[in-house]
């Protein structure tokens, strides 16, 4: 029997793995730990195959694990879902390859460019500070105690020229929210963003004297007294912008920080010590996890979380490009 052959201009969708498991190392009672997960390189180790950051992962939800009769809160974040978010990932993916683009044509290294060139940045200036070495990483089935082995992953570079032109630029990674880290190691996303915009206009321009006699079409509702009270509600109030102007929410002053996705507690009464995560996106493929044993807990403790993922097309997952959003 002759095969059905695919319809014409139909995707195939390629097989890949969809729920993935993860182990947290232990905090102590009490006390909080921060670890991150970087979807991208999850997918790339568990698939062999290279999945590069720059994707907005769709994810179905997560169920989170610990021992039974411990307690504690998880709380999960991601980068923001904002305009501001992509807007300035868009602008630094530019300013990036433009910066390398013009230096491999110039150099006529064409041939030399290394074969999985990506940009990666990191989530905050946490994790910058625990850099991709501490990622959680997906187990082996047989052997949870195992997490796979991971390749190259490292974080994109810019290079800041020295002022003067002579003296060697300083190389600087990137983070999406919060402030320039201490001016150097790593700078924001947002907060350059920002710094580079112009303000919107603030407050709006001039206009014409409403309460000038001449101005008949204001005239016509005069009433005695309240006529101006009338005027000062309309062209007073609500002729700001309605946030501040210089700051930027994930930026060095406004909410620098990730955004919460989801908190979830687990009690010594959980069945299971299961829990639920609900679903969403996921900019970059950027997970971090704030766990916080409860401090009646007997020891420190671990999680564990299987994250489910949502088949698509994207060679087998349905998720979007951050530069096409």
């Amino acid at each position: 029997m002759a095969k059905r052959s695919r319809r014409k201009g139909m995707k195939k969708m390629e097989p890949a793995v969809t729920t993935v498991t993860l182990n947290s190392p232990t905090v102590g009672a009490g006390a909080t730990g921060s670890f991150y997960v970087d979807l991208s390189q999850v997918a790339s180790l568990i698939n062999r195959r290279f999945y590069r950051q720059g994707i907005n992962w769709a994810v179905a939800g997560m169920k989170v694990l610990t021992a039974p009769n411990f307690s504690g809160s998880l709380t999960v974040m991601k980068i923001p879902t904002t305009w501001v978010a992509f807007q300035a990932y868009k602008a630094a993916f530019d300013a990036w390859n433009k910066q390398q683009m013009e230096a491999i044509e110039e150099s006529g290294a064409e041939s030399a460019v290394a074969a999985f060139r990506d940009f990666k940045i990191f989530a905050d200036t946490t994790h910058v500070a625990a850099g991709y070495a501490a990622n959680l990483l997906p187990l082996d089935g047989r052997n949870p105690a195992q997490p796979y082995a991971v390749g190259e992953w490292e974080p994109s570079q810019i290079v800041i020229p020295q002022q003067g032109g002579a003296n060697p630029g300083v190389e600087r990674s990137l983070h999406m929210v919060g402030i320039n880290v201490n001016g150097a190691v790593s700078r924001g996303i947002i907060e350059g963003y920002a710094d580079s915009r112009a303000f919107p206009h603030s407050p709006d321009p001039v206009s014409p004297d409403l309460s000038s006699t001449q101005n008949w079409m204001a005239r016509m509702f005069d009433v005695a007294q309240t006529f101006d009270d009338v005027l000062d509600n309309a062209t007073d109030r609500n002729d700001n912008l309605p946030y501040p102007q210089a700051d930027y929410p994930g930026g060095a002053n406004q909410a620098p920080t990730l955004e919460i996705h989801d908190i979830t507690s687990i009690s010594a009464t959980t069945i299971g010590g299961q829990s639920r995560v609900k679903g969403g996106q996921f900019p970059c493929g950027l997970i971090r996890f704030d766990w916080a044993p409860s401090s009646d807990n007997p020891t420190s403790v671990n999680f564990a979380v299987q994250i489910d993922l949502v088949p698509g097309m994207h060679r087998g997952y349905m998720c979007e490009k951050m530069l096409e959003a």
